[in-house]
């Protein structure tokens, strides 16, 4: 006798006027704006899109709403000296991205050539460390490793690489969202890592 398949896990309030897609979408929106909040000081990001994709990621296991002092609690765990010594790393692609923009306004002979290789390992740079960001243990904000699965899975580099050009255009072209974009990229790095990950730990 087959058994009926067992109802998705929801563990959400009874009563909730959204489905649990649109829960998961406020989520995520709430979690790009406490990141975006914890990168002010700039040498903070690492550690707090890690714990954006941390707290996505737990939310997604478990089917819990997000709550502020979850994310609080990951983005005091990813708080260490190595975290904020790879924040100091953001400061340099925006000087890159300033010598980019002054080259391609300046008639400087190989502008046009320079200007786009600038552009591409930039977002590779910030593609890399995403997925840095979206570890699991044991790997905590790990660039090296970071590295080995951007080049083990080119497909996922490349969905999450777009990812993070779109969020770049949305905030270009509507500025008034940068605050909540953070999320959305958060859970891009965080689903290419269990994309990668889930089968090994079903093996």
């Amino acid at each position: 006798m087959s058994r009926a398949p067992a109802p998705p896990r929801d563990r959400r309030e009874a009563g909730e006027i959204f489905s649990p897609g649109f829960a998961l979408f406020a989520d995520m929106l709430l979690v790009g704006l406490l990141t975006s909040l914890a990168c002010l000081p700039v040498v903070t990001v690492p550690a707090a899109f890690s714990a954006a994709s941390a707290t996505l990621r737990e939310t997604v296991g478990t089917g819990t709403q997000i709550r502020i002092g979850a994310y609080v609690g990951h983005l005091r765990a990813h708080l260490c000296a190595g975290s904020l010594a790879a924040g100091l790393a953001v400061p340099l692609l925006a000087v890159v991205l300033l010598v980019d923009s002054a080259l391609v306004r300046g008639a400087l002979p190989g502008a046009a050539v320079m200007a786009p290789a600038l552009v591409l390992l930039t977002l590779g740079c910030v593609t890399v460390g995403l997925r840095s960001t979206a570890l699991t243990a044991p790997y905590r904000l790990s660039a090296r490793e970071g590295l080995l699965r951007s080049a083990a899975d080119p497909r996922g580099t490349l969905l999450l690489g777009s990812a993070v050009l779109l969020a770049a255009l949305l905030a270009w072209s509507m500025p008034l969202l940068t605050p909540l974009l953070p999320g959305p990229v958060a859970l891009a790095a965080t689903a290419v890592d269990l994309r990668t990950t889930t089968p090994q730990r079903q093996s």
